[in-house]
């Protein structure tokens, strides 16, 4: 394609349904939109939209053209936040991903962090998902588990939380304790709906609970402590929190495999930028007060 505005313009259209909405966005005329269309359309020799009184919907073509748009624009947004990361100065976005079950310490550090640097604007990404650093989706991701090996990524190791096996009282009293492994499959428990979760007791519970048994099932780590405190099952529980919650029970000693380290990832590229060093030297200082 020689003219990425006319793909640009029919994003911007197919994005607001109307000539008026993609002309506001792109800052121009509403004679250059439908110039841009009709021009594109000629060239393709395909209808990409579908003209009706509301406005514009793009037909089978027009998706097929607008999820390469997307994409293209998506790379493009990506590629501008790591440019961004780049200056010397700590100002811009800071995008920084981790578990959820660090939020609760992570949070006030991002918090500090900013109020030493008011010209930063922070997005802190929770969840499973690995974001991707080579495409610039986040400056810094705190990841557990098995040591980080993608190609170009900085690898340092970062704390480790410790993890127990619970229940709430209320369950206790209905249906009393597994005496071991051989009673967990007259049991409830609380786990992942994702069999394959990369947190190494979740691991665990997959590999020695009966499939049966996991009988409440959850994607978000706080979504299955909500579980566990409802009386839900049994399940697992960041250590650092089950003092605020008396009414948990151990169900056994925590092993090992229980204790996950986690990793501190940075892209080559943005290592050694001033924001990036600045935040991980914060980080680091901060988190040796953490209680895991």
């Amino acid at each position: 394609m020689e003219n990425w505005d006319e793909v640009r313009t029919a994003y911007q259209v197919a994005r607001a349904g109307t000539v008026s909405g993609a002309a506001e966005v792109l800052g121009v005329h509403h004679a250059t939109v439908i110039r841009h269309i009709d021009s594109i359309e000629a060239r393709l020799g395909v209808k990409l939209f579908q003209r009706h009184a509301r406005g514009y919907t793009p037909t089978e073509a027009g998706a097929d053209l607008l999820m390469v748009a997307q994409a293209t624009d998506d790379q493009f947004s990506q590629l501008v936040g790591r440019l961004k990361g780049q200056g010397d100065d700590v100002t811009g976005e800071l995008v920084v991903t981790s578990l959820a079950s660090l939020a609760p310490f992570m949070a006030p550090v991002l918090m500090r962090f900013q109020q030493m640097h008011p010209g930063l604007i922070v997005r802190y990404l929770t969840g499973d998902r690995l974001f991707r650093l080579e495409y610039g989706e986040a400056h810094v991701a705190v990841r557990a588990g098995a040591v980080p090996n993608q190609p170009d990524n900085v690898v340092q190791p970062f704390v480790q939380q410790r993890t127990g096996l619970y229940a709430h009282k209320d369950y206790v009293k209905r249906h009393g304790l597994p005496k071991g492994p051989e009673d967990f499959g007259k049991h409830h428990f609380v786990g992942h709906d994702n069999p394959n979760a990369r947190a190494p007791f979740l691991k665990w519970l997959s590999d020695t609970v009966p499939p049966e048994a996991i009988r409440f099932r959850a994607i978000d780590p706080g979504t299955m402590e909500q579980a566990i405190l409802a009386g839900a099952g049994i399940g697992f529980v960041p250590e650092c929190l089950v003092q605020q919650h008396p009414d948990l029970v151990q169900v056994m000693d925590p092993l090992p495999d229980w204790t996950a380290r986690s990793w501190l990832v940075t892209h080559v590229d943005l290592h050694r930028t001033n924001k990036v060093q600045s935040f991980l030297k914060y980080l680091k200082e901060s988190s040796q007060d953490w209680v895991l």
